[in-house]
Order: C-alpha cells, then structure tokens, then sequence
C-alpha cells in the first residue's frame, strides 16, 4: 500500500465570506481554479483540492493555536524562487499579513526559500520553494542531514 500524495485539504475558518475571499485571491494567484461543489467552497490545482468549512457558531469565535493539537500550517510548494518573491509582492501589495518575508530558512533544509503569511484566522500559511532533489535523496538514503536548530514559532 502506498499514499501518491496530498489528495485535499479542508480548513475550517470563523467567517466563510471573508475567508472565500481571501483564499480567491492567494490561491488563484497560485494557480488554483474554483470548484462549484454544494455543500462546501473549494479549490483546486489538478494535484490537490484545498476546502473551506464554516466554523460552527460555538466555535467561531476561538482563536487558532498552532501548538495546540490540529493543523500548525500550511505550506504550499512554489516551483521557483522567484515565485515566492513574487507572491510576497501581491501579499504586501493587498496588504495582507505576511509574518516572515522571503528568506533562507536553512533549519528547514539547504536551499529552503519561503514567504510565511496568515489567512483571516491567523491561520499561518507558507508558500515554500525547497529542490526536491534533496528530498528525494532523504527518502533514498532514510536519514536527513540537516542542523537541528530550535524551531520558528
């Protein structure tokens, strides 16, 4: 048996319409399409789906914790850095929260470019350029290599 992948993911948010919104614009400017579907909002790229859930009303109003049990962050693959810089421009242009700009993260691994911004809910997002080569030799070899080092928050 063996997974191919992310198939989809649903997030749950506190305000349907303004995260409908937001998520039109970041995903559409990465490539994403709309799909109609009746009993939720969804988008997806032809590789995986990303759906918005409306929050239950005795939920809304929670705040999100990354370091509670549930989701930490999303982090989308971009296929060169220059999209990475070019994505943080768009954040910045619509004033969007960006929480780290473009940079190096080598805790993460060599070579690992992200932008790191939140969606309505705080929900923290990233959009990651990372060659998959060295991945694909941490899977071939079984270990990674990489300094640990204490991680973001």
């Amino acid at each position: 048996m063996e997974a191919l992948g992310l198939d989809h993911v649903d997030l749950t948010v506190s305000d349907l319409r303004r995260s409908t919104s937001f998520y039109e614009l970041v995903l559409g400017a990465l490539g994403f399409s709309r799909i109609e579907h009746p009993t939720y909002t969804a988008w997806s790229n032809g590789r995986m789906n990303i759906g918005l859930r409306q929050a239950t009303s005795a939920h809304s109003a929670v705040a999100v914790d990354r370091f509670r049990p549930g989701l930490h962050h999303l982090a989308l693959r971009a296929k060169d850095r220059s999209d990475v810089d070019e994505f943080h421009r768009l954040l910045v242009g619509r004033g969007l929260p960006v929480l780290d700009p473009p940079s190096e993260y080598p805790e993460y691994g060599p070579s690992y470019y992200a932008v790191f911004f939140a969606d309505p809910d705080g929900m923290k997002l990233e959009l990651v350029h990372f060659p998959w080569g060295y991945w694909r030799r941490v899977q071939t070899q079984g270990h990674d290599i990489r300094p640990r080092y204490e991680p973001r928050r």
